[in-house]
């Protein structure tokens, strides 16, 4: 169950009525096959947009939120032998509608098993703070993982954090996760939900195809040297380039039907809110058989290349390579039998 989501998706639940529940917990359901449990269960409390407003006026009730937790908790529990709550965030979010992470544990009697990302010492500090959240309401500690730990590092974290754990606070590192970069790449179908009013228009085939910032590359030369590049090039290569060049659009095409079905390049096309492309190359990427993917993005270049490099994917349940992958890396690095001993009948993991 995820208490209190805010990103949702559209669903159709067991009775053929359309549902909005947080994606998170979409993905888990449908991933592992949680066929006993409703979708009106796994996300009781959904804060879109406009909600913390109508709370603040009264218009959505303190008692009315606990009531609707407490009812998908039960109905959950009556037909499994383990519930984990996935948080949102840190500690306190959800606070300003009374339904933070740790005030939602206290309210299910559940213990906390907080998620920090790798280090020792930023990470001790998100801890400590974390922690003291969850003392103000009376949130015992379950244990701590520790996600994204640079695998160089990860015997020193390991030791250290979770020596600190034990004399500090008496609760254990349960797991101790590698990072591992690959989880963490975006796919032309997260580039689509990061860029608003993007076309996808050819390729679409190929929209769970994820692509490393080093496959990331800017086109500002003359055709001549974009092809000749081309051809060195990696084969898996998202080019970016502004439709104002018809011309390296048109080659990336061209070439695209020399190669192989090894060949994984794809493009994004930046400013076409500005500079329209012409019927006639749209007429050629719209007629090509297996095309590129050629991702069309309104806003401008430095801004198209700045978010990418900033973003950080979630998973979706549609990613089903991605999500597989990321289960096969995480379950060997947490201590399943340890969280289970530890957290009794339930815990809550921000």
């Amino acid at each position: 169950m995820k208490p209190v989501g805010q990103k949702f998706l559209p669903v159709i639940d067991e009775d053929g009525n359309e549902l909005h529940v947080d994606k998170d917990a979409v993905l888990v359901k449908e991933h592992f096959g949680l066929d006993h449990i409703r979708y009106a269960d796994i996300n009781p409390v959904l804060i879109p947009k406009g909600y913390t407003r109508d709370y603040l006026d009264g218009k959505i009730t303190l008692d009315q939120q606990k009531h609707n937790l407490s009812r998908a908790y039960n109905r959950i529990m009556e037909d499994s032998d383990v519930l984990l709550c996935e948080g949102t965030g840190h500690c306190a979010v959800g606070s300003v509608v009374e339904a933070s992470n740790a005030q939602v544990a206290s309210w299910l009697n559940a213990r906390m098993v907080l998620v920090v990302n790798g280090g020792l010492g930023k990470a001790w500090d998100e801890l400590e703070m974390n922690k003291v959240y969850c003392d103000k309401f009376g949130v015992d500690i379950a244990g701590v993982i520790v996600n994204r730990v640079v695998p160089d590092k990860y015997e020193q974290v390991k030791h250290y954090l979770g020596r600190a754990l034990q004399e500090r606070w008496g609760v254990p590192l349960i797991g101790l996760v590698p990072d591992r970069p690959y989880l963490g790449c975006p796919a032309i179908a997260d580039l689509e939900l990061l860029f608003k009013g993007s076309n996808l228009v050819s390729g679409k085939q190929y929209r769970m195809r994820h692509y490393t910032v080093q496959e990331l590359q800017l086109v500002a030369t003359s055709l001549e040297v974009f092809l000749r590049n081309l051809r060195r090039d990696p084969e898996r290569t998202l080019y970016v380039c502004h439709a104002s060049r018809n011309d390296i659009l048109l080659g990336f095409l061209m070439e695209s039907q020399q190669r192989g079905p090894g060949w994984e390049a794809a493009m994004i096309v930046t400013g076409y809110a500005d500079y329209p492309i012409s019927r006639q190359v749209m007429d050629i990427v719209l007629s090509m058989e297996n095309a590129p993917p050629v991702l069309m993005v309104p806003k401008q270049t430095h801004q198209v290349m700045e978010d990418i490099h900033k973003f950080t994917p979630k998973l979706n349940y549609q990613d089903e390579g991605r999500v597989s992958v990321a289960v096969k890396h995480y379950e060997p690095h947490i201590d399943f039998s340890l969280l289970l001993q530890e957290d009794g009948e339930a815990a809550t993991a921000p």
